[in-house]
């Protein structure tokens, strides 16, 4: 299953579950349209970093890293170029 799938299969099951995985466009704004609110980000933040083994707490976070899963794949390339964490 590739990284964008296990992002949007994620966020179908914790935040919307009214929808299949292939119903939601990978460019959909999630904040934007409610899907995430602030604690769901904090989820989501807190699973990437335990799926991914991202270094969280030290990496910059923006919300537009978080708007579409298209978004969150990238922000999830670009920490891993940076490396696990320690």
């Amino acid at each position: 299953m590739s990284r964008p799938d296990e992002i949007t299969r994620f966020v179908v099951a914790e935040f919307a579950p009214d929808i299949r995985p292939e119903e939601l466009d990978p460019d959909f704004d999630l904040l934007e349209n409610g899907v995430v609110d602030s604690l769901g980000l904090l989820r989501l933040i807190a699973w990437l970093g335990e799926r991914y083994d991202l270094p969280v707490d030290d990496l910059d976070l923006a919300p537009q890293d978080f708007r579409s899963v298209h978004a969150i794949d990238g922000f999830v390339a670009s920490a891993l170029v940076k490396g696990p964490m320690p």
